[in-house]
């Protein structure tokens, strides 16, 4: 990957998403209980509120810790590494700017958002829907995300206690490694193989040397989606930027 320098981000929220919920925005604010940053190096860094001693960790992260969270992507942004998420454009960085509570960070978090490698967005832009990080590892052939463990238990362990806590931010550091691997493999496989819910081999074969970012997923013609009954949009999942141009190859 020669100087290929990148930062892989993940964050848990810390409102429950009901089961069956259309559309989780209507449930917001949701709060940032933890996240997880980590660098092509090996560099893994946990964000989240700070811990007096003997107690547990804060319900979320406040808009001071989150901005500082944003801060630190902003440094890595404009320092030449590439930010790399699974499903970040339509998720952790629209959460990120919301809880910033701050003009200038949701700004800031647009700009990563919209420059940054999302290869769930980058996959989505292909074939018209996305699959899960998880099933994208396990046809990868690497180590998936902590077993047992699924993004729903994790506002309702954050707010257990000290060591569920600790299990959350054992769960979204593993997440962070997940989407650094699949990424690190991506660049050499320049393909994902996995396996339908109907049993079938799949591959999602990529266009380019590298992952796109955002924008450049973007400027593709959409994909011919009429065979699914109500198919995930691209604006959908990138209306929170207010991005409005996207041209067409």
């Amino acid at each position: 990957m020669g100087d290929h320098k990148f930062v892989a981000f993940d964050l848990e929220i810390t409102k429950e998403i009901p089961e069956g919920t259309e559309d989780w925005r209507d449930l917001r604010p949701l709060g940032i209980s933890c996240a997880a940053t980590l660098t092509r190096d090996g560099s893994l860094n946990l964000w989240h509120g700070k811990r007096e001693t003997g107690q547990m960790y804060p319900a979320r992260m406040s808009p001071k810790d989150v901005r500082i969270l944003i801060g630190y992507l902003w440094h890595c942004h404009t320092h030449d590494y590439k930010i790399v998420t699974w499903n970040g454009l339509g998720f952790d960085f629209d959460v990120l700017a919301e809880e910033a509570q701050h003009e200038g960070s949701w700004d800031a978090c647009v700009e990563m958002a919209l420059n940054h490698v999302d290869v769930a967005f980058d996959f989505l832009c292909d074939k018209g829907y996305m699959i899960g990080l998880n099933a994208a590892a396990k046809g990868l052939v690497i180590e998936g995300k902590t077993e047992g463990m699924h993004g729903g238990l994790a506002p309702i362990m954050w707010a257990k206690s000290l060591q569920d806590q600790e299990k959350v931010l054992e769960y979204v550091g593993q997440d962070v490694q997940v989407t650094a691997d699949v990424y690190r493999e991506v660049l050499v496989k320049k393909r994902i193989p996995w396996i339908s819910k109907s049993g079938r081999q799949n591959y999602w074969i990529m266009r380019r040397n590298e992952p796109a970012t955002v924008i450049e997923a973007m400027s593709r013609q959409e994909p011919d989606t009429s065979w699914m009954t109500n198919p995930r949009t691209r604006e959908s999942i990138y209306a929170w930027t207010k991005y409005t141009h996207v041209p067409t190859e």
